[in-house]
């Protein structure tokens, strides 16, 4: 798999395609409502992303931003070659290979710089509370830097009081963002968040639907779960936003589940099995095998990749 995310025009997010994926969704565009694609490296970094446009019997256009709007390029192709060379250089891009950018006939695009943001105009304690708020929702792992920013501009919002603006929200979101990227640097091997994956992954693949940082709440994660669901599902597992906080926080994680029939027996069975697949991917649960109970996964080290 390529660690990139990418993003079409109908407003999907594919997270870590194939080599083989990114070519068939190269190849696909230029018709109306999917003309293009935006692909982010995995942890996604401010201003550096690469994208391709194309109409059908058009040109292809194929650009990428290397760290700032003055390091933006462009390349036009045409051709019968032209799906190949894309991709090959898409592919390239994506695995940060040597020489990547070797194909096209690059042109440094003449890109307005940013208007200067001014500095936040918030007290110590308002400044304190919007900083904590936006690294809890970042250590947990799931936002993306677009929703973090979203995040830091509604937070303080208090009638007609919006004092932090979208431009201020983006750089407060991004700085946050690259020091929780350089953390994750250092750390090594596989992360408890990524066992966890792992457990899921394969309780989906046998039968039981798993969802993570599904929903804000349990009320709407049990309504909602069942349309999540393959249609020989025989339960469900999951954990919600407010879950997610709580693990980030170093308090475990609390699982929720059940049996799509209703019944106590089915439940427990799924309870069984959630607990199962978690020890198999070298987590602990504690759970009393009682169905009215939920699964909590503790101790749990919370460091959870960002993607972006």
């Amino acid at each position: 798999m390529l660690a990139i995310t990418v993003h079409t025009e109908d407003g999907r997010r594919r997270v870590r395609v194939s080599a083989q994926e990114l070519a068939g969704l190269v190849a696909r565009i230029g018709g109306e409502g999917d003309r293009f694609l935006v692909v982010q490296r995995i942890p996604d970094l401010p201003d550096v992303f690469a994208q391709v446009w194309h109409e059908a019997g058009g040109t292809w256009t194929l650009e990428h931003r290397a760290g700032a709007p003055d390091r933006h390029f462009e390349a036009v192709l045409d051709g019968p070659e032209a799906v190949t060379a894309v991709t090959a250089a898409l592919t390239g891009w994506a695995r940060q290979q040597d020489g990547w950018d070797a194909g096209p006939a690059w042109a440094r695009l003449d890109m307005p710089a940013p208007e200067p943001v001014p500095p936040l105009d918030l007290d110590e304690e308002e400044r304190g509370e919007l900083e904590a708020r936006v690294r809890e929702v970042l250590v947990g792992g799931y936002a993306t830097r677009a929703q973090l920013a979203e995040l830091a501009e509604d937070y303080l919002v208090s009638g007609d009081r919006r004092p932090v603006s979208a431009a201020q929200a983006r750089q407060l979101a991004d700085r946050l963002w690259c020091e929780r990227v350089a953390e994750q640097a250092a750390w090594e091997g596989e992360t408890d968040p990524e066992r966890l994956t792992r457990a899921f992954t394969a309780l989906e693949a046998a039968g039981i639907t798993a969802r993570e940082n599904f929903t804000c709440c349990r009320t709407c994660g049990h309504a909602e779960i069942g349309a999540e669901s393959a249609p020989d599902a025989r339960g469900f597992v999951y954990f919600h936003s407010q879950c997610t906080d709580s693990a980030a926080s170093g308090h475990g994680l609390t699982l929720l589940y059940g049996g799509f029939d209703g019944s106590a027996e089915t439940t427990a069975a799924v309870g069984r099995e959630v607990v199962a697949a978690l020890a198999a991917a070298g987590l602990a649960a504690q759970w009393n095998g009682d169905a009215r109970r939920a699964i909590t996964v503790t101790p749990l080290d919370w460091r959870k990749r960002l993607v972006g």
